[in-house]
């Protein structure tokens, strides 16, 4: 994205860019919805083409603003701020309700990734009503379940659980399966911590066919570690070997070595509080080159 390109190249790029910015990622807050928000943005392109100067200018700064975004550095992200700001500004002389929307939520995804999470906040409540006016509904849940993150990383469970369920309703309109299978695993997370464990098995037992049914290995083997974590937690040894065992083969299929890793550790881990400490140095030696590998030194330390 450095170069720069001919209109109808210049908008794939925007699009592909916006989808990649806005959606989350993790073990617990996991991407969003990211296929049919890539076809709402593909079927928005032909009319961002015909909008007045406003948007053509804001379809530059946008450029402008993934372009420092593709450097992936603190000072980049920074850097994108006030591009996005610019955009907002465009598409809202220019009338462009979902497009300002969506600008407002990649703003709100920059201050999200630089941990300002108060920050991310208003402007992921800024593009809320605005998703509501247009009727956009995929959207609107989208926001929703980022600001469901954001409360659950400020450490108010039953804030994110109040957006993470105004969120699921939407999704199964929507038919967006992806997506309501992420809004479980945040939920069954959020249970998680709140020590209510059976709830939160009920909610990634939920997630699981969803996940399935829309071939979505990695967040599957998430959802499978999560499970297995659960039912260590509750003591059920056996019962987490079988679940993180399930998740290994799926993360060697989306060649994740970080996860994979990171499950070869909770494996060796209950290894070694069953007493099997020679199981145990099997699968944390497999882990350790893989840490190394990926560059984790505080996991490749603790291994």
């Amino acid at each position: 994205m450095a170069q720069r390109f001919q209109t109808a190249v210049t908008q794939k790029q925007l699009l592909l860019g916006l989808v990649q910015l806005i959606s989350l990622s993790g073990i617990t807050c996991l991407l969003l919805g990211s296929q049919s928000f890539a076809a709402t943005l593909e079927q928005m392109a032909p009319r961002i083409a015909q909008q007045p100067t406003n948007s053509n200018a804001a379809e530059q700064v946008l450029q402008e603003a993934l372009q420092l975004l593709q450097q992936g550095t603190e000072e980049s992200l920074r850097q994108a701020i006030p591009k996005f700001e610019q955009a907002v500004i465009l598409y809202h002389q220019a009338g462009e309700k979902g497009s300002e929307a969506l600008s407002l939520l990649a703003l709100g995804r920059v201050y999200d990734s630089l941990g300002e999470l108060q920050k991310a906040l208003e402007f992921y409540n800024q593009a809320l009503p605005l998703f509501q006016v247009v009727e956009d509904r995929g959207r609107e849940a989208t926001t929703l379940n980022n600001i469901g993150a954001v409360y659950s990383s400020l450490g108010e469970k039953q804030k994110a659980l109040e957006f993470y369920n105004q969120a699921l309703p939407l999704l199964r309109a929507v038919e967006d399966r992806g997506g309501e299978a992420t809004t479980l695993n945040n939920i069954g997370a959020v249970y998680s911590s709140l020590g209510e464990k059976q709830k939160a098995l009920e909610f990634y037992n939920q997630a699981l066919p969803l996940l399935r049914a829309v071939g979505n290995r990695g967040v599957e083997a998430s959802t499978l570690n999560n499970i297995g974590r659960v039912y260590d937690d509750l003591g059920e040894k056996q019962k987490a070997l079988e679940f993180y065992n399930q998740a290994l083969p799926l993360l060697q299929a989306v060649e994740d070595i970080g996860r994979k890793a990171t499950t070869l550790n909770n494996i060796g881990a209950v290894y070694s509080s069953l007493g099997e400490k020679q199981k145990a140095l099997e699968f944390y030696n497999q882990a350790l080159p893989l840490l190394r590998a990926v560059g984790n030194r505080g996991v490749e330390a603790s291994t």
